[in-house]
């Protein structure tokens, strides 16, 4: 399996060692949104959500699915997390709320997967949290911003 690190001399699925990595200081920052009639977005800003405060659920809900995310993703390590930051842009045109989920770390393996982790589970909240108003709300867009840190070095996505 050459140059495949993620498989074994059997061809199986393995974690990778990360044992012999430098330690180094570590950023990802991912983003989403989750589109919405204008309806769910005026109980969102409003507060009136049968189900409490919306963006605050969601912001402890994105920090907490990035320190778990080692038990999501199967081959993901547990990290050390230095720092997770979630924020929230309301736009109205087009309807949206778009989510933008910033993590740190000082470690041998990088955090994009817990930093998508965070702005998918952030969204899933939100639609949670407003299902009963709207279901047809779509969650698009999550990609990787940019990140630094590690052997790759930096990666700044294209707009």
């Amino acid at each position: 399996m050459g140059d495949l690190t993620h498989f074994n001399e059997q061809g199986r699925a393995k974690m990778v060692d990360v044992t012999e990595k430098a330690v180094t200081h570590r950023t990802a920052i991912a983003a989403g949104e989750i589109h919405m009639a204008p309806e769910t977005m005026a109980h969102i800003k409003a507060g009136t959500m049968k189900k409490g405060d919306v963006l605050a659920v969601a912001q402890v809900a994105g920090i907490q699915a990035a320190k778990h995310n080692w038990e999501l993703i199967p081959m993901c390590h547990p990290l050390p997390l230095t720092g997770i930051d979630i924020a929230f842009h309301l736009s109205d045109d087009p309807c949206m709320v778009e989510i933008q989920a910033t993590v740190t770390c000082t470690g041998v393996t990088g955090v994009e997967m817990e930093a998508l982790t965070a702005v998918s589970v952030a969204a899933l909240t939100i639609y949670d949290m407003c299902k009963a108003v709207q279901k047809d709300m779509r969650i698009t867009n999550i990609r990787l911003l940019r990140k630094s840190g590690g052997k790759s070095g930096d990666y700044i996505a294209e707009e």
